[in-house]
């Protein structure tokens, strides 16, 4: 009976919160107002072991259930860290049975709805096993989703510092995009044991308002005692705080010990003194010392459910447990009554903490835990279990080669390869290291380390990968001409992906001069791996020769599948370089076999469908290319085949950025952004980012600087790469920064990026890129130089013969017009832009010419031409979701009145928007500003932050925040964008407004005029 008291005393204490009242009100506040804008969608609670997440989280529950939320709460543990999903599976136990086997729940989801022993669960829940990933993660979101439907989700995660590489991906994806509607994540984690990658995805969350962190600090002494120890003399209550430092599981602890007398040796050892693992030592102490008065039959118990975890089911314990039904329920009782074992909500045993499951682990005899590992792998194969839910015990018993727990293992990595890469490496290198180095093992060796080698690059550990892989190309005895081949390919796609084109291309030449030469299979392979380099090295013309030896390769050995690849490669290479007739010739013969072959022949070489997408969009196809990125979508997600997944949906953003379908373009551009990182390729996610960037600037509204972050990120994120995405990055972030309104950033961005003349870009990207020159050399006053870079874009777009590039030359050729002062000739030439267009279904670029006409057009005095023109940008635009389209078009309608003809004043040529005069005008809402009111007003239209506008005016960012105020004030204006647009109104509406400078539209130093994104593909 002593010993329930105490265990009645202590879990009294455990259940009082003491100093979090802050945590709990910045809780309430969000579920307040959970679901609406600005409200953050994930909590993080960040703390050291014992410091009460776990508690505060409980806290949270508790709350929510209140207010009427669904709440499921799960916890990532420390012996399972390659069990997939596992902190997700466990929290999905708690869900409405019912509405899981609903169809509202999407059969791609069963994989983390029941983890990885879906295989035996009944009918209704079981899965196929989808091998994408990605779509997996959004099927878990649409999941969670239906069940805040109902009346508001919380979802709670414990312990995730612990959590399995698959896990922490869903967690980073959820995090990135959050979960629509009332739900709620709310996360806790030891922040110095936390993964980086998670780490920086909760980061960039705080950043943009979808992540709320707390950081949990030891508990005040004065509270602390108050409310813990009020009963002790203030001596003895002081010393236990101090040895504690604060940390409530600890203080507690030592609390329970001074109070019932339990041996203290050792036990008052410094919080800052941790284990390994970062635990207390003397909290550890404290916790193994509850274990000194338990009987050995119950000490084998509890260490018995430790071992399990998951699967310490009553009917588990009593087979890895004690000979007798009766002395296990004995025990049991025992352990419950101690709180030490108990019972889940799902009828699995627990211990009472995670640190107490830690301490016995750990202080179980080594032989002991794989004796238990092992029971519980037989118990599983018994009942049918499958072999990736037989893994983590068949593992943990190991202690050398078995060949049938190495069957296991492998059979568990391939069931895992697509959805939880991270622990199919893991498995697979468990299998290595204790496989014996005989020769007989030889070419399994090789097998299992090339699909190790594929799972850590398809997890992200793309040089762990590229280094594996040399190993196998380059070690002894690796005669296999296949497996080296196979190697090969996959070897130069990893220094690719880490921005080593040049490199991969010295690999593959150097495998395809091999001799024996390699066979065909392998020879078709290689080649268009190669292609694939020297597409990334603007290198194309270099390796067209290897290019048609490989057709003739694939042709002569009746490989249709090679011949597909080799002919859609060539005419994206083709395409590229210009050479449009060949392009076309190829794209042709390409697509012809393609639309001849099911889906499982093309399975074997996705990638063909990569290409051929590309090639047609270049080529201005925009339905062809969208249907074959969507049938290689399609075949990816299926095949499990992610590497392609960024090219395809890139493509395919671009065709709907080009076509004017703004948010299915950004929905496309986020999904490949979330690949790509998840890949883990720095010249990849440049690559994605650049697409993002463009469709951010045409889909935001006018003065949002996301498209600007977003370009200057994949700038960063290409760094020195040679890969000529790099140049693709530095060109978006021209674009940007010169509707930012700093057109001389914008050209040194593009002629860093482009070099002399352009010529580190394919040629099929330069007339758009020259557009831009011609608007920054115009606003710049050097009307020589824009001058030159028109009559290369016109040489160059009539080179190539697209709709795409001669729209762009013929935009140039009218920015010349306007600065001449020739606005009638200015508008026919945009005019004929919109009309050269239209045919090719680019109807994003055709309505931004006809803006550009319509001011021109109202300029030369023909009003209702240029209300006409006006009009049918606006549709496009507004139909389109091209909210900066649609936002310009508001601000420049024309008066349908014809106005007197001659030149006005913004005719006449400038040399610079500095040296633009200030006409007499009506008064505005702005007249009241003070000058430096009226200066901030005005970079405030530029896009700029106030901590920029701070910078650039040499004031102290506060001082900004006070000018603003007096601001919006005076204007009675509500928000800075409506500041922005009163700003550029009022600057459009001056009669010198009338005609922008050529190539923009905008007021001042505020430009905005967007990028032709016809000619910008990859």
């Amino acid at each position: 009976m002593e010993g329930d008291a105490l265990v009645s005393a202590l879990d009294g204490m455990a259940t009082m919160l003491v100093g979090r009242a802050e945590e709990l009100q910045r809780f309430d506040s969000v579920i307040g107002g959970l679901g609406q804008d600005g409200v953050p969608a994930v909590i993080d609670i960040a703390g050291d072991a014992g410091m009460g997440k776990s508690r505060l989280l409980g806290e949270f529950c508790t709350r929510a259930r209140r207010r009427g939320l669904t709440v499921l709460r799960g916890r990532a543990t420390e012996y399972e860290r390659y069990t997939p999903f596992q902190a997700f599976t466990d929290a999905f136990v708690d869900a409405d049975p019912a509405f899981l086997a609903s169809d509202a729940v999407p059969e791609a989801a069963t994989p983390v709805l029941f983890g990885a022993g879906a295989g035996v669960v009944p009918d209704a829940a079981r899965g196929t096993g989808s091998r994408d990933r990605f779509g997996l993660y959004r099927a878990v979101a649409d999941v969670l989703t239906g069940l805040g439907e109902r009346g508001g989700l919380v979802m709670v995660l414990d312990d995730v510092h612990w959590a399995d590489p698959a896990s922490l991906e869903l967690l980073d994806h959820l995090v990135r995009h959050p979960v629509r509607g009332r739900v709620l994540l709310a996360v806790a984690r030891r922040e110095r044991q936390t993964p980086h990658p998670l780490a920086a995805a909760l980061t960039r969350g705080v950043d943009s308002g979808a992540v709320l962190h707390m950081v949990l600090r030891p508990l005040p002494e004065r509270e602390a005692v108050e409310a813990l120890a009020p009963d002790l003399p203030a001596a003895d209550a002081k010393e236990i705080y101090e040895a504690s430092e604060g940390n409530p599981l600890y203080l507690r602890s030592l609390l329970h010990a001074h109070r019932h007398g339990a041996p203290q040796q050792g036990t008052a050892a410094p919080a800052h003194e941790t284990t390994a693992s970062g635990v207390p030592s003397g909290l550890l102490s404290l916790l193994l010392d509850e274990l000194t008065a338990l009987t050995d039959a119950q000490r084998r118990t509890v260490e018995v459910v430790a071992v399990l975890g998951d699967h310490a089911t009553p009917a588990m314990v009593r087979a890895a447990g004690l000979p007798t039904p009766e002395e296990l329920d004995d025990c049991i009782d025992a352990l419950v009554r101690r709180d030490l074992v108990r019972l889940g909500s799902d009828g699995r045993w627990i211990l009472r903490h995670p640190l107490l499951r830690a301490s016995v682990y750990e202080h179980t005899p080594a032989s002991r835990r794989a004796e238990i590992h092992r029971t519980a792998a037989d118990e599983l194969a018994r009942a049918g279990a499958p072999a990736a839910e037989r893994a983590h015990h068949v593992e943990r018993s190991l202690a050398g080669w078995d060949p049938v727990a190495a069957a296991v293992l492998s059979e568990a990595a391939t069931h895992f390869a697509h959805t939880a890469p991270g622990t199919a490496a893991h498995l697979l290198d468990v299998v290595l290291r204790l496989m014996p180095e005989d020769d007989v093992f030889a070419q399994q060796r090789g097998e299992l380390t090339l699909a190790r080698a594929r799972a850590l690059g398809a997890g992200g550990s793309l040089r762990e990968s590229r280094d594996l892989l040399h190993t196998l190309i380059s070690g002894p005895g690796q005669d296999d001409a296949s497996l080296r081949g196979d190697a090969t390919a996959l070897c130069a796609m990893m220094e690719r992906h880490l921005g080593h084109s040049p490199e991969a291309i010295a690999l593959l030449q150097r495998e395809l001069a091999r001799t024996p030469a390699p066979g065909p299979r392998q020879t078709v392979s290689l080649g268009l791996a190669l292609g694939m380099a020297a597409l990334n090295t603007v290198s194309y013309p270099d390796v067209r020769d290897d290019i048609a030896r490989t057709l003739v390769v694939a042709r002569s050995h009746g490989d249709l599948m090679g011949e597909t690849g080799v002919l859609a490669l060539a005419s994206l290479g083709e395409a590229y370089e210009g050479c449009t007739g060949a392009a076309r010739r190829f794209a042709d013969a390409a697509a012809d076999l393609v639309d001849g072959c099911t889906d499982p022949n093309l399975t074997e070489l996705c990638e063909s469908l990569v290409w051929l997408a590309w090639a047609e969009a270049v080529l201005e196809r925009y339905a062809d290319a969208e249907r074959h990125a969507d049938r290689g979508l399609d075949i990816a997600r299926r095949s499990g085949q992610v590497h392609v997944l960024p090219h395809l949906l890139s493509s395919k953003a671009f065709v709907q950025l080009t076509t004017c379908r703004l948010p299915a373009a950004l929905e496309s551009a986020q999904e490949a952004e979330s690949v790509a990182r998840a890949i883990g390729s720095s010249d990849l996610l440049a690559f994605t980012l650049c697409f993002k960037a463009l469709i951010l600037l045409l889909c935001r509204p006018l003065g949002d600087t996301g498209a600007l972050t977003t370009a200057e990120e994949a700038v960063a994120a290409a760094g020195s790469s040679a890969h000529w995405w790099a140049s693709l990055a530095g060109c978006v972030l021209g674009h940007t920064v010169l509707v930012s309104g700093d057109p001389r950033r914008a050209q040194q961005a593009i002629l860093t990026a482009g070099g002399p003349e352009l010529r580190k870009l394919q040629p099929s990207t330069r007339p758009g890129q020259l557009d831009t020159l011609v608007a920054t050399a115009l606003a710049l006053g050097d009307t020589e130089q824009a001058t030159h870079w028109a009559a290369q874009a016109v040489e160059e777009a009539a080179r190539m013969g697209l709709h795409g590039q001669h729209g762009a030359a013929l935009r140039a050729e009218a920015a010349l017009a306007q600065h001449r002062g020739e606005p009638r000739e200015a508008a026919r030439l945009f005019e004929r832009a919109a009309q050269t267009y239209a045919p090719s279904g680019a109807t994003l670029w055709e309505a931004y010419s006809l803006l550009l006409a319509s001011i021109q057009a109202q300029a030369a005095g023909e009003g209702a031409r240029a209300l006409t023109l006006w009009e049918r940008a606006g549709r496009i635009a507004d139909d389109g979701g091209a909210h900066l389209l649609s936002d310009l078009a508001a601000l420049i309608r024309p008066d349908a009145g014809e106005a007197p003809p001659g030149p006005t004043e913004s005719d006449r040529p400038v040399t610079g928007p500095e040296q633009v005069g200030e006409p007499p005008s009506t008064p505005t809402e702005l007249d009241q500003l003070t000058r430096r009111e009226r200066e901030i007003a005005e970079l405030v239209a530029e896009g700029l932050s106030n901590q920029a506008i701070a910078t650039k005016l040499f004031l102290s960012c506060r001082t900004i925040e006070s000018h603003l105020s007096a601001i919006y004030r005076k204007t009675k204006l509500p928000s800075r964008s409506a500041l922005a647009g009163l700003v550029t109104r009022t600057a459009l509406e001056r009669p010198t407004a009338s005609a922008p400078e050529p190539g923009f539209f905008g007021a001042g130093r505020s430009r905005v005029c967007p990028a032709d994104g016809a000619t910008r593909v990859v």
